[in-house]
């Protein structure tokens, strides 16, 4: 498909590139995007269904990483408010696919686009700092075997991004 093609053949591929977006970066530390070989459907039913695959994914995440860090009771409370932290920051960027969404059938002009691309943006450095601000209250009561596992984890977390981009 051409990219010059009209717009509402380049919708679905816009709306998973939004829900890729959405996934990679709604929690910061989520699994690679969602795959465009979905078979075209409703633009509301497809939001629906990404928005719910995006909600578990982030559940998801938010398991593996309590089990890769091996979360004690202790840390339960500030294990918590970063699991939230994450949940809010998919909420953010699901509503701003979802203002998209509303905003009408036409395809956006290259500035809108650009605006758009900007409010995600913001979202994701927003959610991010939100994100730090808790896992530091987190990784601060970690003794410090815990603290290199910790360490490990996200570090190799970006390695296996770079990895599934390529």
């Amino acid at each position: 498909m051409s990219q010059f093609a009209p717009p509402s053949s380049r919708r679905p591929r816009r709306t998973v590139r939004l829900a890729s977006v959405v996934s990679l970066l709604g929690a910061a530390v989520l699994a690679g995007p969602i795959s465009a070989a979905a078979a075209p459907v409703h633009h509301h039913s497809m939001a629906h269904r990404d928005a719910a695959q995006a909600r578990e994914t982030v559940e998801n995440r938010i398991s593996t990483l309590h089990s890769e860090l091996n979360i004690t009771l202790d840390q339960e409370a500030k294990w918590a408010a970063v699991a939230q932290v994450m949940r809010d920051n998919e909420a953010d960027m699901q509503r701003l696919v979802a203002e998209r969404h509303a905003a009408g059938s036409q395809a956006p002009t290259a500035v809108e686009d650009l605006k758009t691309y900007e409010r995600f943006n913001q979202a994701h450095v927003s959610g991010l700092k939100n994100l730090i601000s808790s896992f530091e209250t987190l990784y601060g009561a970690m003794p410090a075997p815990q603290q290199a596992v910790a360490d490990h984890v996200f570090r190799d977390f970006g390695h296996h991004n770079r990895a599934l981009k390529s």
